[in-house]
């Protein structure tokens, strides 16, 4: 078995209170910006380091920024987001965080802030990391 992984982050775990509006809008953001889940059953979904299950108490309130391959696809985030029972957060447009910060936000159905980014021409070494089990 292989799982694919960033360099900084292990996993991140939310807690939401509709397990299914929540599929529904990670699935189709996710997919905006050229992701799918790479894992799912009837308890819970995942896509790389992000696992999302139904809370049986508070759900988890955090900020995600998924990395977006160009501008294009954060107006495909954007628009997916809203069109998926998402609210609008911030419009796709460059921000002030850096030179060619260019971002969109919005609220998923649980008040989380979830931010589609590019950073601007950029060259990665590798698209993930290879993790292998040893037997």
């Amino acid at each position: 078995m292989h799982f694919h992984q960033g360099r900084l982050i292990d996993h991140i775990h939310l807690r939401v209170s509709d397990l299914e509006a929540s599929r529904r809008f990670y699935r189709a953001v996710l997919n905006a910006i050229g992701r799918e889940f790479t894992s799912e059953s009837p308890k819970h979904f995942a896509c790389d380091e992000l696992w999302v299950d139904q809370a049986d108490g508070p759900v988890s309130r955090v900020h995600l920024a998924f990395q977006a391959r160009d501008r294009e696809a954060v107006h495909a985030f954007h628009a997916a987001a809203l069109a998926s029972g998402g609210r609008d957060n911030g419009g796709p447009g460059e921000r002030s965080y850096h030179p060619g910060y260019y971002a969109a936000f919005a609220f998923d159905p649980d008040g989380h802030n979830i931010e589609a980014v590019h950073h601007g021409p950029t060259e990665r070494s590798a698209d993930s990391v290879v993790i292998s089990r040893k037997a």
